[in-house]
């Protein structure tokens, strides 16, 4: 699947109370290692990302409909698939994901 869309994706993250904003980068593109001090829900809209969980040896490819909640503090970094990449994303308190030692990412 190429694409999902995206009113349905950001009626879904309304309904659980996450006010989302949607960011777009092109093919390749790479985001360094670092953190946040806010717990992070991601969803892939179009395109693909890959996130890479420093120190845990994990990594998620997202693609469209799938997600990725981040707990706050966890390095990561990120680079952008071959086709580009537009995200949906909210941001929490941090600890609101839990205390999960890592990210978690599914198909939603």
């Amino acid at each position: 699947m190429s694409s999902v869309d995206r009113a349905s994706l950001e009626a879904r993250l309304s309904a659980q109370g996450l006010e989302a904003s949607a960011w777009s980068n092109l093919s390749g593109e790479r985001f360094e290692q670092h953190a946040h001090d806010y717990d992070k829900v991601v969803v892939a809209a179009e395109g693909s990302i890959t996130f890479g969980l420093s120190g845990y040896g994990v990594g998620f490819v997202l693609t469209p409909g799938e997600r990725l909640d981040l707990p706050a503090h966890i390095e990561h970094d990120a680079v952008v698939g071959p086709k580009g990449v537009t995200c949906l994303e909210a941001h929490l308190p941090a600890g609101t994901l839990g205390t999960r030692a890592k990210g978690r990412g599914y198909r939603w």
